[in-house]
Parts: C-alpha cells; sequence; structure tokens
C-alpha cells in the first residue's frame, strides 16, 4: 500500500491454477477508495495479459518511487507517478531468470531501505530426493538443489538487467520462503512451509497422527550467510528443536545429527497451516499490544489428510527485540466457510498489507477477495483473540463429505461394468480418509472436485490412462512420480497400505465420479 492508501496485488495463473481462465487485462491490480467508504471503488488491471505469454506472480513491494513485481522468471520494476494509481510507463527488469521448474515456482520478495532486494527460490522438491514424494526414496547428499533453489538471494533493487546465479545466494536451508516483512530494527523476518509426506512415505517410523502435527511451520529471522537445515532437518514442536530428516539416515525424529548446527526458528506454528505471509505491525490504529508483533496468513494444505484440516486464518504473534513475547493467538477466522480443506474452502488467506492509516488487508487467493480490517476502541486494550466462525467450517475432507451426503451420495453414481454399488460406497469411504486412513481427498478435494496440488477427478479427463477400472486401479497402484498438469506427485497407493480389496473399492469410485456425467 502507498501513503496515499492505493492498494497493489499480484496475481497468479500458474501450475497451481491450470484450468482457471487467466484475467482480462494485466495480472497486476491497483485498488483505491476514492469515497472514504472502506470498498475499492477504483480497481485497475496493468501490466502484460496472458495472450504476452506470461502468467503473473506472486511478490511484489513498493520501494521509493516504484512498484516491484515479480512476473513470471522475472523481477520488474514500474514507475509511479503522482496522483496516477496504475503505472503508465512499460516496466523495466530488475532481475531475470529465476527456476520456474518443480514443487514451488513463486518468488516473493522484499526490499529493505538501503535496497536490498531479497527474493526466494524455493525448493524444486520436498526434500531433495533422488525420486521426489516417492516412498522410501533417500535424499541426495550433496544436495545439489541448494546451490539455485531453497533459500534466499540477495540482489539490487536500484539495478537493472540483473540475472539470477548461485552467487548471490544469501542464506539456505529454507524450502520455501514465502512471507517477508522487516521490523523497526532492520531484523528480515520470513515464513517457511514445513516439508511434506513424513508418514506417506515413511510409515514404519511416523504414525498417521504425527504426518498430521510434524514438522512445525517456521517464521525466522533472515541472517547473511545463515543455514536453516532444509533439506536434511525439520523441527519438532514437541522436542522444540531440528532433528534429522528419514531420508538422510534419521530415525523417525530421535536422531539429531548436523542438525544441530543449523539455525533455529524464532516462532513455530502446527503442521501444514501453510503460512503465505507476514507483516510486522508498525501502524498505530490497532492496540498498542499490537506494535511490533507479526500478522501471518495461513492459506491451509492438502497433507492433514485424513485428520482434521486446520489453518485457513490469519494469527497474531507478539513479538519482542526479535522473540516471541507471548503466545500467538487466532486473529481472523471462518475464511474457509462450511468446508475446510483445499478443494472446497470459500476463501484461502494468502496475502497481507498494512495501510496507512493502520488497517490490516487480507488478500484471498481462492475467492479472489480482499479484506481491510479496523479498530475503533480502547488503545489500551489487550491481544484478543477471534470469535469462533459463524458458520463452522467442516473439520476435516471426510466431514465435508459427510456434510454432503455420506453414502447417499454414492447412491446416486453410476456403477461400473463388474463392480457392485456397495463397493462404489466403500470406495466413498476410502476416498475421504474415512476407512484405511487415505489421503485421496487431500490433494484431489472433497468428492475429487480437485485442488491445486491434485487434478478433478469429475471432470472426465483421464491422463494415465482410458479411464477403465483396470486403467485407474494401475495408476493408483503404481502412483505417478512425474505428473503431466499438476505439481503434487502421488506415491504408490496415495501413500497408504491398501489391501486388493481397498484398491479395487476406490478404484470403482473413482471411476463413477469420472463417468457420473459422462455415461
Amino acid at each position: 500500500m502507498t501513503p496515499e492508501g492505493v492498494v497493489y496485488a499480484n496475481t497468479w495463473s500458474g501450475a497451481y491454477y491450470p484450468k482457471d481462465p487467466p484475467p482480462k487485462g494485466g495480472f497486476l491490480v491497483a485498488l483505491k477508495d476514492t469515497k472514504g467508504s472502506g470498498r475499492a471503488d477504483v480497481i485497475e488491471r496493468f501490466g502484460p495479459p496472458s495472450s504476452a505469454g506470461v502468467k503473473g506472480g506472486t511478490g511484489i513491494w513498493l520501494y521509493e518511487d516504484g512498484l516491484y513485481a515479480e512476473s513470471d522468471d522475472s523481477i520488474v520494476r514500474y514507475e509511479l507517478q503522482d496522483g496516477d494509481i496504475k503505472p503508465s510507463s512499460d516496466p523495466e527488469t530488475i532481475l531475470s531468470g529465476m527456476p520456474l521448474t518443480g514443487d514451488h515456482p513463486m518468488h516473493p520478495f522484499s526490499i529493505d531501505d538501503d535496497g536490498n532486494l531479497f527474493v526466494t527460490s524455493a525448493s524444486q522438491t520436498n526434500v531433495c530426493e533422488v525420486s521426489n514424494r516417492m516412498p522410501h526414496s533417500p535424499g541426495n547428499d550433496p544436495c545439489a538443489e541448494l546451490e539455485t533453489r531453497g533459500g534466499i538471494w540477495r540482489y539490487d533493487a536500484n539495478k537493472t538487467g540483473q540475472i539470477f546465479s548461485s552467487k548471490e545466494r544469501y542464506a539456505t536451508g529454507i524450502r520455501n520462503a514465502e512471507g517477508y516483512d522487516f521490523d523497526s530494527a532492520g531484523r528480515l523476518y520470513t515464513t517457511q512451509h514445513g516439508r511434506d509426506q513424513l508418514h506417506e512415505n515413511w510409515p514404519e517410523l511416523y504414525s498417521q497422527q504425527q504426518g498430521f502435527e510434524l514438522p512445525a511451520e517456521q517464521v525466522m529471522i533472515v541472517k547473511d550467510g545463515a543455514n536453516y537445515g532444509w533439506p536434511f532437518c525439520y523441527y519438532d514442536p514437541e522436542q522444540k528443536k531440528l532433528v534429522l530428516a528419514p531420508e538422510y539416515g534419521g530415525d523417525g525424529g530421535k536422531k539429531v545429527g548436523q542438525c544441530s548446527e543449523y539455525e533455529p526458528p524464532v516462532a513455530v506454528f502446527p503442521a501444514h497451516w501453510a503460512p503465505n505471509d507476514l507483516k510486522i505491525y508498525k501502524g498505530s490504529q490497532f492496540p498498542k499490544a499490537y506494535d511490533g508483533g507479526a500478522f501471518i496468513a495461513f492459506h491451509g494444505s492438502w497433507n492433514r489428510a485424513p485428520g482434521p484440516q486446520a489453518g485457513y486464518n490469519v494469527v497474531f504473534q507478539p513479538l519482542a527485540d526479535g522473540k516471541p513475547s507471548g503466545d500467538y493467538v487466532v486473529f481472523a477466522d471462518g475464511f474457509a466457510g462450511a468446508s475446510k480443506e483445499p478443494g472446497g474452502a470459500a476463501h484461502r488467506p494468502s496475502g497481507l498489507a498494512i495501510g496507512p492509516d493502520g488497517a490490516l488487508y487480507i488478500g484471498d487467493d481462492k475467492g479472489g477477495r480482499i479484506w481491510r480490517v479496523t479498530y475503533n476502541g480502547d488503545s489500551n486494550a489487550p491481544i484478543q483473540a477471534a470469535r469462533e466462525p459463524t458458520v463452522e467450517a467442516a473439520a476435516s475432507s471426510g466431514e465435508a463429505f459427510e456434510a454432503d451426503g455420506g453414502q447417499d451420495g454414492a447412491a446416486d453414481l453410476p456403477v461400473p461394468p463388474g463392480a457392485t454399488p456397495e463397493q462404489v460406497a466403500l470406495g466413498m469411504e476410502i476416498f475421504h480418509g474415512k476407512a484405511a486412513g487415505a489421503t485421496c481427498a487431500g490433494c484431489h478435494g472433497a468428492n475429487g472436485i480437485g485442488t491445486p496440488v491434485g487434478p478433478n477427478l469429475t471432470d472426465g479427463t483421464w491422463l494415465w490412462g482410458d479411464g477403465s477400472v483396470q486403467a485407474i486401479t494401475e495408476t493408483i497402484r503404481h502412483g505417478v512420480p512425474k505428473p503431466k498438469q499438476h505439481p503434487g506427485a502421488m506415491p504408490p497407493f496415495g501413500g497408504v497400505p491398501l489391501s486388493d480389496d481397498d484398491l479395487a473399492a476406490v478404484a470403482t469410485y473413482v471411476w463413477a465420479i469420472g463417468h457420473a456425467e459422462h455415461e
């Protein structure tokens, strides 16, 4: 946000949204409330449109008289003229050549008062495995990926024509730094999404419950030359330390090994909440208790399935002198609505900004909405947690399935030749995590409607066979190590030990939802 109250947002049509139509106009958006109503009445899109072959980005920052934005593999700068909310000149390229492949193609960034531009080059894989996300695949050691991924790079925001390379790496061992901000002392904070699939890939070491609860999401202070441990380590919130990952000789959380040498986080949060942005509160509107603390937008993740989904909120973490000064509270909640899971959530908090008047702005990458949160009250009021949502979200993919009618829904589905309605009903139970501990709905969404990491199974499109039960069975049996259209690789059986009967049942259910409108 500018001092004049213009909100700038960056949007993206990248790998997580392959079937969503791109916007009409550019991927950058300028919004302003010119009437003092608390709602934007001027909304302008700008920048190259999708017809120019671009897909937009997520990173965005204001520095001096320029708007900096990620655009595919580049960071570009638009000059802002007084009185104009939309730049009139073409952008100049500050940095180009950033990696776009793999699991995390985004490039959030930040710029300090001295013009240092800190940019994320997130990991290409889950934990630098020889075979990404596949069961019992060892980690590469050394991890060559760390030369250009899994860390933060530093460039000059005032210099054009810079080319991304390994030599500008500023900090390493950060799987995917998403949210950035500086406190009043100049410390740079960032969030990290923790690794996935501890239980799915190493069931002999981690229970299903541990899969839901490990590892912690992290907030860290970024230091020049520091190493934060990825891919060799993850943070165990119960033991309050970094421990050795199973891909690198870990034994389920006891071994520490080289992890004692790495930089620990400043604050941690429950597993698989997915912290997408962070802003330090330096405004004057909220009570004094919020000064210097961090608002964090949690987007929600797929890897808690089939356990209770969580996140989909904005929390506040009190901070003082670079350390937590109290427990975090859920500041805003209820975004997901009636279905708290990646495919069915109504809204998913993703971006944050603080206005010149101290209001908090919350961006949502599911419903495409921006909220403005204001305060009018006692400046000495304490930090308070949000009230419970008025519309209570389903706690898991399975509960969302029950809300949609349970097995009554299966009765309305077609039955493949040679199968039975009972098999389809059992397959529905397994798909939604109500039996066999399956995690299908985590990636594919409740009732198979798709998520950013897993394809829609209801539209009759078959990428790995002819759509027959036999072809679906073999795809589930062998997994999908190299997806064709989505970033989420699928381990064999979806990462759980399905019996032959369970496999047959879930294959018939997938056939049924894929043929329901295509008989």
